[in-house]
């Protein structure tokens, strides 16, 4: 496999990885999560799922999706 295959390899892995499905069970959200790597962290954001389920991270860039139907807020 030549420099520039695996370049792109690990492009496609970074990507795939940066999309995470979650649930009820994951909030509230921040990232990074508990379950990632110290080495590559970033500080510790809040990540607010309002629009749709989905939110993005502004440090990494990691996509969120909330799977199922996202909670009733709490008045």
């Amino acid at each position: 496999m030549s420099v520039d295959e695996k370049l792109l390899s690990r492009h496609r892995q970074d990507i795939i990885q940066r999309y995470i499905e979650v649930t009820a069970d994951d909030l509230p959200l921040s990232c990074p999560m508990p379950s990632m790597s110290l080495w590559n962290a970033h500080p510790k954001v809040s990540i607010p799922l309002d629009h749709g389920g989905e939110a993005r991270c502004p440090y990494c860039s990691t996509l969120y999706h909330f799977k199922g139907e996202l909670p009733k807020p709490h008045h």
